[in-house]
């Protein structure tokens, strides 16, 4: 049965620090090899000079024995010459012929193996009484050629070892410049959903690390925040839903608790299905939420009038408006592209807010006022209890209320309709925004045009 690799395993992590080990070993070895390649090279060419010079050198004094011995006694003193030379200069052979190739003189026992040793030769002539002799210098280099090749290995060894030591401080030091790397990892992983608070430090900051732990803390802290959100968000869920659900519960088993009839059954329904109504509209406007949540953006059109969408808005309040002796008064107005219905539910709620917490007998104001650039600025305001300043910044929180503090509500509400204003402000590229001061509370958003 063969296996195979599970399609999201993770590919094959390499070490860093044998990585840059085995680089800067490769490094070196280049390095050390072509500097210590120059200096074998350097060196054998001395030693070539040297032999060169010795030849040289030798042939010159060769050519002056030759013409005196010959002077002297003629081919025998040269013969007798030579080979007194040759006794007290060991590592050489001489070679004499004459003009027509005839040998005059030969070294007989040569001092080195000259088939197997390293030698030079160097050719020479000397004019005689007798005519022109034609000589052969041959020098022997094995001495030199052993000390170059010992050279060789040594440095050999040298580029080999330097690079081990280099491999290997790398190695090591990489190791220790990395440890703060390690340290973060452990505290990484330290980190859970019950020690979501932990943050990311180091004992001795460093340089290269600070902006990724900046980064990271700050990651940290907007999940710790979205975790706690979420989970008061959960809790207030349960507690909505919570509410319709027993009432459902309560009413049905009152119902079934005896006969009754058609006409109570049908108040049981009717009370019933106003619960089912209130649950049906938390849910659907816990999925708008969530849609506007992960992004999407607004539908828009063709440029409407702001105005003619509140008036419309307007006339859909008028009942409870009565009710509660108010009126409405818009000022200003500009034609802007927008996705209509949602701007008709960002602005019911607004009203639908303003009309809960109002003063009976005022007048709501909704002011629709240009900003600078493309942004448009819409405002309803009204006049009634202050907002405590410390609510002012979760007043667009999901199943927030600051009815403690703003009077009770006649009507129930499940607190998400300034949450639906804020995502439909963001939805257009906008923002939400309320102010709160001696009685008179304005709780609006921008709209930034397409």
């Amino acid at each position: 049965m063969s296996s195979k690799a599970h399609p999201l395993s993770a590919p094959c992590a390499y070490s860093i620090g044998r990585r840059l080990s085995l680089l800067l070993a490769i490094q070196t070895v280049i390095g050390l090899g072509v500097l210590l390649a120059f200096i074998y090279g350097a060196t054998t060419m001395l030693f070539t000079a040297k032999h060169e010079e010795e030849l040289r050198s030798y042939t010159a004094v060769l050519v002056d024995v030759v013409r005196e011995a010959d002077a002297k006694g003629g081919e025998a003193e040269v013969k007798a010459k030579l080979a007194w030379l040759a006794e007290r200069r060991p590592g050489t052979f001489v070679q004499m012929n004459h003009a027509d190739g005839s040998e005059l003189y030969r070294d007989k026992s040569p001092t080195f193996d000259m088939a197997t040793s390293v030698s030079r030769a160097m050719p020479f002539s000397v004019d005689t009484g007798n005519g022109t002799l034609q000589g052969t210098l041959t020098l022997d280099c094995s001495q030199d050629a052993k000390t170059a090749r010992r050279m060789a290995v040594l440095l050999i060894a040298a580029v080999l070892a330097g690079a081990a030591m280099v491999g290997w401080g790398t190695f090591w030091r990489v190791r220790s410049s990395l440890r703060p790397l390690i340290d973060l990892a452990a505290q990484t992983k330290a980190i859970d959903a019950r020690h979501l608070g932990q943050r990311l430090s180091l004992a001795e900051p460093v340089e290269e690390l600070q902006p990724l732990i900046d980064q990271f803390n700050g990651l940290m802290q907007r999940v710790e925040r979205t975790y706690v959100q979420l989970e008061g968000f959960n809790a207030d869920v349960a507690h909505e839903l919570r509410t319709p659900l027993a009432n459902l519960i309560g009413h049905t088993e009152v119902a079934l608790s005896r006969e009754r009839s058609v006409g109570e059954l049908e108040d049981t329904l009717h009370s019933n299905l106003e619960e089912l109504h209130r649950m049906a509209a938390i849910v659907n406007d816990m999925l708008f939420l969530a849609q506007a949540d992960r992004g999407v953006k607004a539908r828009r059109g063709a440029a409407v009038s702001l105005a003619q969408l509140v008036q419309q808005v307007v006339e859909f309040h008028e009942a409870p408006m009565e009710e509660r002796g108010l009126s409405v008064a818009i000022e200003g107005d500009t034609a802007l592209s927008v996705d209509e219905p949602l701007i008709k539910r960002a602005l019911s709620n607004l009203l639908g807010n303003a009309i809960r917490y109002a003063d009976p007998g005022s007048t709501l104001s909704v002011r629709i006022a240009r900003e600078a650039g493309d942004s448009v600025r819409l405002w309803v305001e009204n006049t009634g209890p202050t907002i405590e300043p410390e609510h002012l910044p979760r007043l667009f929180d999901r199943f927030f209320r600051a009815d403690a503090s703003r009077g009770e509500a006649d009507k129930p509400h499940h607190g998400l309709g300034l949450s639906i204003v804020a995502a439909i402000a963001r939805m257009h590229d906008g923002f939400p925004a309320a102010e709160s001061v001696g009685g008179t509370t304005r709780v609006g958003f921008s709209l930034h045009a397409a």
